[in-house]
């Protein structure tokens, strides 16, 4: 099949900024495969009665993930400004906050069967609920996040938003007894905070307002552009919520539909009483 090589050698020669910076046969890809392994490996360790992994014993769980995240991690170096010598310092830090994750998703497990009455064990919230499927991966990329390699924890996330449909970027910042329901559609961007004992429902968004431009015309980096979210806010579903300055208070309720680009004090009730017509009440 002449045409093959033909095609292949068209593709070989079309340029590309693309991977222009660095040599192919020097550095390598962080593998998508591996990556997903990790995360199957260390949800195995974190409920080992609940998740297996084919062909790895669960005496081996820890030492299997560790020694895959330390390869990935010298793949991502290029990516996130990390010396490869110091990968296996990195992995050895990442894994030393497993312990605190864990207990994170204890409480967010807590969280999701207290807050929604078709769960009937916690059992079943750590089985069947995707909300709790992308908080757990979330919380294991967050971490790689703030130990700065980027690349590694939003590919574990953009995994649980193809699995789940909820997007959450790995830099947000998330507090205790988190609880998302049904989940598909939620969008909480990279520099959203959430206190503790939030509520989400499908459909909500927490996004940026606008982005700052550059003299060039391109995007702004690392500013904040996400809102913030206090302590004990529910928000209902399909509510959109956007900008770096926009701020919702302790205990408020954010109603079905409702779009915000301002803050809300806080024990206020926003919601829509008429098509137009937002409305802001005190909580009872």
């Amino acid at each position: 099949m002449d045409f093959i090589e033909t095609v292949r050698q068209q593709l070989g020669s079309l340029p590309s900024e693309i991977g222009s910076n660095f040599s192919l046969e020097k550095y390598h890809m962080p593998d998508r495969r591996r990556v997903i392994e990790i995360i199957k490996l260390i949800q195995a360790a974190f409920f080992p009665d609940f998740f297996k992994v084919s062909g790895v014993a669960p005496s081996e769980h820890l030492e299997t993930a560790f020694e895959l995240l330390k390869e990935q991690i010298e793949r991502a170096a290029l990516f996130g400004n990390i010396n490869p010598e110091n990968a296996g310092a990195l992995a050895e830090d990442f894994f030393k906050r497993l312990p605190k994750i864990k207990a994170m998703l204890l409480k967010d497990i807590k969280a999701l069967f207290d807050g929604d009455p078709a769960a009937k064990s916690y059992e079943e919230v750590i089985l069947c609920y995707p909300g709790f499927y992308a908080i757990t991966i979330y919380r294991i990329a967050h971490e790689l996040y703030l130990l700065k390699i980027p690349l590694l924890a939003r590919m574990m996330t953009e995994f649980a938003h193809e699995k789940t449909g909820i997007d959450i970027h790995a830099g947000a910042t998330i507090g205790e007894y988190f609880f998302i329901d049904h989940g598909t559609g939620i969008v909480i961007g990279e520099t959203t905070v959430i206190g503790d004992h939030v509520k989400l429902y499908q459909g909500v968004t927490l996004g940026a307002r606008s982005f700052e431009l550059d003299v060039f015309g391109n995007p702004v980096k690392g500013i904040k552009r996400h809102p913030n979210i206090g302590n004990n806010v529910v928000i209902y579903a399909n509510a959109t919520i956007l900008g770096g300055d926009t701020c919702i208070g302790d205990n408020c309720v954010i109603g079905a539909g409702v779009w915000l680009t301002s803050s809300v004090e806080k024990n206020k009730r926003v919601y829509y009483s008429s098509a137009v017509t937002v409305s802001i009440k005190e909580q009872q």
